[in-house]
């Protein structure tokens, strides 16, 4: 039986407009969208959080894949095409992999993003965008049955599969909640203004700590990893169901 197939260029076009990819703003690093264009036909869909060398090496056993991840190859902007990047581009040439990557725009995103898929998994009401970041909304709050802040952590870590830390600052009792995936703990002064009983983000600089002790913040650091496996599995999932590809998420913690 054929597998079925889907050419690249078509499927990108509908990935840059559903995610509104020209329209968001983001740190010149992001490179969002295609970064790496194989021979023009997708088999398959894979979903990552990082373009390291693990997953690319993975994803590339199967031709034709098409990765997403949340963290592209440029970060570190213009660079020499050796080491590791030689390495990670040799896979991805010789395996016949696209690569697509989507920062800003998927963190918030109103139906795949991170942050609004962490803020339903923690059962949160009523939630609308907050905090704004280079002229958008990047993080979202909300509302959620009184739990005491132990419970509310307990939660926490249920719904993204990990530990968590908390900088205990702010009420015992959590009924409203920011959400801000990723490396968003610097927010913290902006969650204080906000009056909210929890800030979730991934993690945060170390003054960022002490700094919701003295503003009076429950912090709560669920892991820069953990906080951004939704969206881009939801994107391959919303791509399988419109062009029945099958899609896989390779998972490649790294604890932070």
């Amino acid at each position: 039986m054929k597998k079925p197939s889907t050419p690249l260029l078509p499927l990108i076009s509908s990935l840059d407009d559903l995610l509104n990819t020209a329209a968001v703003t983001d740190y010149p690093g992001a490179v969002n969208g295609l970064q790496i264009a194989n021979s023009g036909v997708i088999t398959r869909i894979a979903a990552a959080v990082d373009s390291c060398e693990a997953v690319i090496s993975e994803a590339a056993r199967v031709k034709g894949t098409l990765l997403l991840v949340h963290h592209g190859l440029f970060w570190n902007g213009v660079q020499p095409i050796t080491g590791p990047l030689y390495r990670k581009m040799k896979a991805a040439l010789d395996g016949d992999l696209a690569l697509y990557s989507s920062h800003l725009p998927l963190d918030l995103h109103p139906k795949l993003g991170n942050n609004i898929l962490l803020a339903k998994a923690l059962g949160l009401t009523g939630i609308k965008p907050a905090i704004e970041l280079m002229g958008q909304s990047v993080g979202v709050t909300g509302k959620i049955k009184s739990l005491t802040r132990d419970a509310f952590a307990l939660r926490l870590s249920e719904a993204i599969g990990a530990k968590v830390h908390v900088a205990a600052g702010g009420s015992k009792k959590i009924q409203s909640v920011l959400v801000v995936t990723g490396g968003a703990g610097s927010q913290v002064a902006r969650a204080a203004s906000l009056g909210v009983d929890a800030f979730v983000t991934g993690e945060g600089p170390h003054w960022s700590y002490t700094s919701a002790e003295e503003l009076g913040v429950n912090l709560f650091y669920a892991g820069h990893y953990a906080t951004e496996t939704y969206g881009v599995k939801a994107l391959a999932s919303h791509l399988s169901a419109k062009t029945g590809l099958p899609w896989i998420f390779l998972d490649h913690p790294t604890g932070l």
